[in-house]
């Protein structure tokens, strides 16, 4: 993860449920071909018998995956009874080491039944989800036995910073919203003790967080212990209680003074527990170095690359030379940009946006992709501020989901701490909403996809995307000199890039602090050991959170590179871009071959 967002794709989905449903790597046995002829599909009374099965097995799925979490569900349907979904699960999980190992059993199970079907008789629409399933199963199963790696706790991503922001925006749009939000917010204790005891496994398996983590953890906790009459929860929940016609006065007061004593009686305990129980097991954490000084942490990182990225590289090996090379292409191309126009690095420190206020910003990146991008449905956002007390421990800014049936409204976040006052607020928001997550977000959806499809997380097309978009944006009409634009773009693409190379050193190769520091120094002039440490524990406390974004950037520049090599001046952005928006969140690994078959069709009608 860049120091920028909050990890995406559908993050509240993959945070809350213990098997985060559907990440990805591997293709399909069976061959998918369409079915030849004359454009359109035919088939028998057989095929159409097993497509409608296929519907109700991937609709079935979505139901049991989305029943698993009553956050989860609120945020993935504003209207659940549309879809025939009436009891509201008031939980917010089960964190517990034996549903882990029983949800790599049922892994098995659902890939048994997903042979079952025959992908050469399904629609085009279907094969593209069994692809995505089967690759989903494949790279999850890769996972059992390595369960007790699982961290659910770390900073700015981990859960104990991500609950509380959900909870601030669990929407209300009837009564009994309010009531299915304060029993969910009086299972947070038990919640978190169900986190706290997975922590107490972890360290007797001697895989606990190192004090430096554990440290940094607890102070994401600490933004948490503020009264409950003074906390944004408090604020926000009376915000939402206000907007409501169908309450009386009388029936708002009561709510607003049950929410305090939820507040008092489950949240704040919640936090103070969870605060005691990582104090208690500091110094259990015998390993502040990457994730391959533990017995299976290779393996382990290997898996967390296939899952997190969906890459179409077959080997951490490959994807790190791809890593390399890409680096080197930008590299390359900020040194021409600066040979060609020597003056333009004298603009570094003094550059400035032509718009500042983020309302005008988007707008005006609305209003400049058309070119490039096709048009959206119509659709709103609302922009929002991090509430002062999570300053500290939030991104600089995240886009929220919407559900699935309400796709039309969106809400994105900006940090006003002081320390991101440098970050560029119109690439950020480039990055978040136009032509970024928002722009992709409302695009898929409003499609009207598989249910099954809206809720799959693959945070590498997401953030790949975003990342993509966001060094695109350096080059609109933004008031900045042209070369400078470019300049930033690819600088910002190689900084990524360090990372995600980094990442791969650290936790796969064993570098040490002082490695990455020799490293840091030696190409990039890095000197510094306090940036060395951030960059070093950075990696350490989230393996793979960088190369979501990079290796998601590099396989859509690999596949432009491509396509503009290939099709010369027939070569068209807006239909590259339009390939990728309609294929939608899926793996690298899947997408890659749909590539393939629409560069052929682009060639033979040029």
């Amino acid at each position: 993860m860049t120091n920028k967002f909050f990890k995406r794709g559908r993050w509240l989905i993959s945070i809350f449920l213990v098997v985060s449903l559907l990440c990805s790597c591997t293709p399909p046995p069976k061959s998918a071909a369409t079915p030849s002829g004359t454009g359109y599909e035919h088939y028998n009374a057989a095929d159409v018998s097993m497509q409608k099965n296929f519907d109700l097995f991937t609709d079935d799925l979505f139901r049991n995956e989305i029943s698993n979490s009553g956050i989860s569900f609120h945020f993935t349907m504003a209207d659940p009874a549309s879809r025939g979904l009436k009891t509201v699960p008031l939980t917010l999980g089960d964190f517990s080491l034996d549903n882990m190992k029983k949800n790599s059993k049922d892994l098995a199970e659902l890939k048994k039944k997903l042979n079952q079907f025959n992908p050469r008789k399904l629609t085009k629409d279907q094969r593209l989800t069994y692809q995505i399933l089967y690759s989903y199963i494949d790279t999850e199963m890769a996972s059992e036995g390595l369960e007790l790696y699982t961290q659910p706790l770390t900073t700015t991503i981990g859960i104990q910073a991500q609950l509380p922001v959900l909870f601030a925006e669990y929407a209300f749009y009837k009564k009994d919203d309010v009531d299915h939000y304060l029993s969910l917010l009086s299972t947070i204790d038990d919640y978190y003790s169900q986190i706290l005891e997975f922590e107490k496994q972890k360290s007797e398996a001697g895989l606990f967080m190192s004090d430096s983590a554990a440290d940094h953890v607890l102070k994401s906790c600490e933004a948490y212990l503020i009264q409950p009459d003074h906390s944004f929860l408090s604020e926000t929940f009376n915000t939402r209680i206000d907007a409501l016609n169908d309450l009386t006065p009388e029936e708002k007061a009561a709510y607003k003074e049950k929410n305090l004593k939820v507040l008092e009686e489950h949240f704040v305990p919640a936090y103070k527990n969870l605060i005691n129980g990582i104090t208690a097991l500091m110094g259990t954490g015998k390993n502040d170095k990457g994730l391959s000084w533990y017995p299976e942490g290779k393996k382990y990182f290997e898996y967390l690359v296939n899952s997190n990225t969906g890459t179409s590289y077959d080997s951490v090996d490959s994807l790190k030379k791809a890593i390399e090379k890409q680096i080197t292409s930008d590299i390359k191309a900020l040194g021409q940009i600066t040979k060609e126009n020597p003056k333009v690095l004298d603009q570094l420190d003094t550059y400035s946006f032509n718009v500042t206020k983020p309302e005008d910003i988007l707008e005006s990146l609305k209003s400049q992709i058309a070119k490039d991008f096709p048009e959206l449905p119509k659709n709103q956002y609302t922009v929002k501020y991090v509430p002062k007390a999570l300053e500290s421990s939030l991104s600089p800014a995240f886009y929220l989901v919407p559900p699935i049936d309400r796709y039309e409204d969106n809400i994105i976040y900006i940090n006003g701490n002081p320390r991101f006052q440098n970050d560029d607020l119109y690439t950020t928001l480039a990055h978040e909403g136009y032509p970024g997550h928002l722009y992709q977000n409302v695009y898929f959806l409003s499609k009207s996809p598989n249910d099954l499809r809206s809720i799959l997380s693959f945070s590498s097309y997401s953030e790949g995307w975003a990342t993509y978009v966001e060094n695109y944006s350096y080059t609109l009409d933004n008031g900045l000199d042209p070369d400078l634009g470019k300049l930033l773009a690819h600088n910002s693409a190689v900084t990524l890039g360090i990372y995600a190379y980094l990442d791969i050193c650290i936790n796969y190769e064993g570098w040490d602090k002082e490695q990455t520091a020799k490293y840091l120094s030696t190409f990039y002039n890095v000197e510094k050991t306090d940036i060395v440490d951030s960059i070093y524990n950075s990696l350490v406390e989230n393996p793979t959170n960088y190369m979501e974004y990079y290796v998601g950037y590099l396989e859509i520049m690999e596949m432009r590179n491509a396509a503009e090599k290939i099709l010369k001046d027939k070569f068209n952005l807006k239909e590259f871009h339009t390939f990728l928006l309609d294929i939608g969140p899926a793996p690298f690994s899947v997408i890659l071959p749909e590539f393939r078959n629409w560069l052929g069709k682009e060639l033979r009608s040029s």
